[in-house]
């Protein structure tokens, strides 16, 4: 069977943090200890404290065989794993949304972009890359995410929220049309310890409580901003998926939503129109799921199987690399359709790939 991989990682490694550094010595230089970077001041990642990311040094798999560092071990790490192509999210570009000084924050988005197109260039389709935009700044973004299309991006990121703004707000709404426009696709990704917005995680220091709340939480501010918000009623045809938090809580979370768009849905002046799962049947809403999870039978009976893509999390190391696959390849309580669809042939319609 086919497979596309809807959400690797890029491990940049140092030939971008090093060309950044040349370019913006007063923005970001290598932290004293070795073990990360200090950008605008702020360490990346932040391991320590509320809401702490995790350590450089243990964010990685320990399986054998791992070659994240170059795009020809990408792509061979992709055969090992069945992997047919693999779309790739940023790892140290995930900082782009929290960067405050807007020349340095534009002038990182378009290198990342230039060196995540350069990097998946020689792969011949194998490896396609996701543009990152700093969101904030108005039509300076809009132009980064248009330069990125040119470059053949297939997806831009989207934070799940930002510094003093939920997705919802009508300053993004210029930014969601442009993405409709340019026919791509946003992706939500949150990341502990890169200074994204504290989502609940502000109660605890230890990075394992952390990464246990924090992925499902972004993922449901993220989708309550963009449903209840009315941003999928003013941009129809935008596609949006919710990444890294597994597929079990949309069934609960798409009805606890419903519920409070019956009972009091009219408490939100110019947001939703309709019921939240049409937004689903709509294609509004796509969602990620892990080869193995044991509810991902019950959410294809409750909500269908044309939203659901595959996602390996390589390199990282909670993801099941080099055996990511090995489940949805082998698992017989799912129909071979549902199979062929949660494998490619949704993630080929999102990121609209050949």
């Amino acid at each position: 069977m086919r497979i596309i991989d809807a959400d690797g990682h890029v491990a940049e490694g140092a030939s971008l943090a090093v060309e950044a550094m040349q370019r913006w010595p007063r923005h970001i230089a290598p932290r004293t200890d070795g073990l990360g970077l200090v950008i605008e001041g702020r360490h990346y990642p932040e391991s320590t404290g509320p809401g702490a990311g995790c350590p450089t040094e243990h964010g990685l798999t320990s399986a054998p065989g791992l070659n994240c560092r170059t795009a020809e071990g990408v792509a061979a790490n992709a055969e090992r794993d069945h992997i047919d192509v693999m779309v790739l999210y940023p790892s140290l570009g995930l900082c782009t949304p929290t960067l405050r000084d807007p020349g340095f924050a534009a002038g990182f988005a378009r290198l990342y972009n230039r060196w995540i197109a350069d990097y998946c260039a020689s792969s011949r389709g194998r490896l396609r890359g996701v543009a990152v935009t700093p969101i904030e700044l108005g039509r300076t973004a809009i132009d980064i995410m248009r330069e990125a299309k040119d470059l053949g991006l297939v997806a831009t990121h989207l934070p799940p929220g930002l510094r003093t703004k939920n997705l919802d707000h009508p300053d993004l709404d210029p930014f969601y049309a442009a993405a409709v426009d340019l026919d791509m696709p946003l992706g939500v990704h949150g990341a502990p310890g890169m200074h994204l917005p504290k989502i609940g995680v502000d109660r605890f220091t230890n990075y394992v409580q952390v990464h246990t709340i924090s992925f499902p939480f972004d993922q449901m501010v993220a989708m309550t901003s963009l449903v209840s918000g009315g941003v999928f009623d003013r941009h129809p045809a935008l596609r949006v998926a919710f990444l890294e938090a597994g597929v079990g809580w949309l069934p609960y979370f798409i009805d606890r939503l419903q519920d409070h768009y019956v009972k009091r849905g009219h408490w939100i002046e110019d947001g939703w129109r309709r019921d939240p799962h049409d937004y689903l049947a709509a294609g509004n809403i796509w969602v990620t799921c892990e080869a193995g999870e044991p509810i991902l039978p019950g959410v294809i009976d409750v909500l269908g199987d044309d939203f659901i893509m595959f996602a390996s999390d390589y390199p990282h190391w909670d993801g099941d690399w080099p055996e990511s696959t090995k489940p949805l390849r082998g698992r017989d309580d799912i129909s071979d359709a549902a199979r062929a669809k949660v494998g490619a042939r949704n993630a080929q319609r999102f990121y609209s790939l050949n």
